[in-house]
């Protein structure tokens, strides 16, 4: 909590704490080697404590510090973010500058302990990320992830980093409500106990004409490639989304948003 005495503040670009969240915040791979995240940006802050999440640290621009002195009550006061975190530090805005990935930084940001590796649930629900390696694709499907009903993402090796700045921004929140999983290798589908389906452009059934079982695994493949031969044969049952404009394929996040919104359909049906 922040003491009586106020919050942290720092003023020195060479101080080692402020060094180890300027990695964080912008190396992809800091948040596996800290065990730790960042979270830039009130939006993803209150997804956080939306679900009852709690930080190590609440980290704000001195300029937006200052503005949360203007409220004294409420979900955006001083008190309830001290709340959040189990101490506040505040940066000069140049500073805060230094450590933000954003071309405008958002001023406030947590730092969070990255959650214990999950068991893998073999009858949950499941995304399944073949080498999908730009982030900004593996956060929007995570979103999607989400918003369908999947509760459970295997990222297997050579997926972009779950955790990364980029992804946990394109995921909008959607990490605070799944299983993750990482570094998992193609053997590991043998232990999903539900139906494993994979898109391809060129084979399968049409998605909107097939039953859709649930629940379910789904399975996207590396943006080029799309789905590795190895985990091709762990798949079941392979869908082609109907494209009657002709291009050749679709991007990945796109094809992830059809095909679980079709799924989440056929559940509610």
């Amino acid at each position: 909590m922040t003491t009586a005495s106020g919050p942290t503040v720092i003023s020195s670009r060479d101080n080692p704490w402020l060094k180890e969240l300027r990695r964080l915040a912008q190396e992809p791979g800091a948040a596996r080697r800290q065990a730790r995240a960042w979270l830039e940006g009130d939006h993803l802050a209150r997804a956080l404590r939306a679900r009852g999440g709690q930080a190590e640290a609440a980290v704000f621009a001195e300029s937006a510090w200052n503005a949360l002195g203007l409220t004294v009550t409420g979900p955006e006061s001083r008190d309830a973010w001290a709340r959040v975190a189990a101490k506040v530090v505040v940066l000069p805005d140049a500073l805060f500058q230094t450590v933000s990935g954003l071309e405008s930084p958002a001023r406030m940001g947590l730092v969070v302990a990255l959650p214990p590796a999950p068991r893998l649930d073999p009858q949950a629900p499941t995304v399944v990320l073949d080498r999908v390696q730009d982030a900004g694709n593996v956060g929007a499907i995570l979103r999607c992830a989400a918003a369908f009903g999947f509760t459970q993402v295997m990222a297997l090796k050579g997926t972009a980093a779950l955790w990364s700045p980029k992804v946990l921004r394109a995921g909008m929140g959607a990490h605070f409500g799944l299983q993750l999983l990482e570094g998992a290798d193609p053997a590991d589908l043998g232990q999903l106990a539900v139906p494993r389906l994979a898109t391809s452009s060129h084979q399968g059934l049409w998605l909107h004409q097939a039953r859709q079982p649930w629940p379910c695994a789904w399975v996207f493949g590396h943006e080029g490639q799309g789905v590795g031969p190895e985990v091709a044969a762990f798949c079941d049952h392979w869908m082609r989304i109907v494209q009657p404009g002709g291009e050749e394929s679709l991007n990945v996040a796109t094809a992830a948003a059809i095909c679980l919104h079709a799924s989440a359909a056929a559940r509610a049906a």
